[in-house]
């Protein structure tokens, strides 16, 4: 929900898009130095970006990541999506101020769509939280799967708790 456009400064809307593609948290999308991250089919979080301070690797799988990610090169140079007058925390703070003014709400949204949008990759079907097949009504094949993708994204977004994948994905 919410518009982009309306989003006028230019490093909170790049962080918007990061977080879009790649399911990042609001902070990394802040500290990310996107060519520092960019390792050719990987996205590599450093630990002092992120929660729990635990370094994440996040597989470039398509056209469209490659492409934000790209543009994000380009706009922070060797930099980070903060402006060099500014610190962390003023940039959240704009951050904030920036996605209250255009609308944009829940932008924790963003990694719930990319872990189902991510499930139905690795599956080839729809998560539970989104219309697909709950749990139990899967084959023991499928359940393989299932578990396999769940494991998979739970590491991409980086929870070790597989009850945390599930409120993105339903069970």
């Amino acid at each position: 929900s919410g518009d982009l456009a309306q989003v006028s400064d230019p490093y909170t809307r790049m962080s918007l898009q990061l977080q879009a593609a790649f399911g990042l948290r609001r902070k990394e999308s802040i500290k990310i130095q996107p060519a520092w991250a960019d390792r050719g089919d990987m996205l590599m979080l450093k630990a002092s970006w992120g929660k729990g301070k635990r370094a994440r690797e996040i597989p470039i799988r398509n056209g469209e990541q490659r492409q934000v990610l790209d543009e994000a090169k380009r706009f922070a140079g060797k930099g980070s999506l903060i402006p060099r007058e500014r610190t962390y925390v003023e940039q959240l703070h704009r951050f904030e101020y920036q996605c209250d003014r255009a609308g944009i709400h829940r932008v924790h949204g963003h990694r719930h769509q990319y872990a189902q949008e991510r499930y139905r990759e690795l599956t080839g079907w729809s998560a539970p939280a989104v219309g697909g097949l709950r749990s139990r009504e899967l084959t023991r094949e499928q359940k393989k799967i299932d578990r396999e993708a769940r494991l998979t994204i739970g590491n991409e977004l980086r929870h070790e708790r597989e009850q945390v994948t599930a409120i993105y994905l339903g069970r």
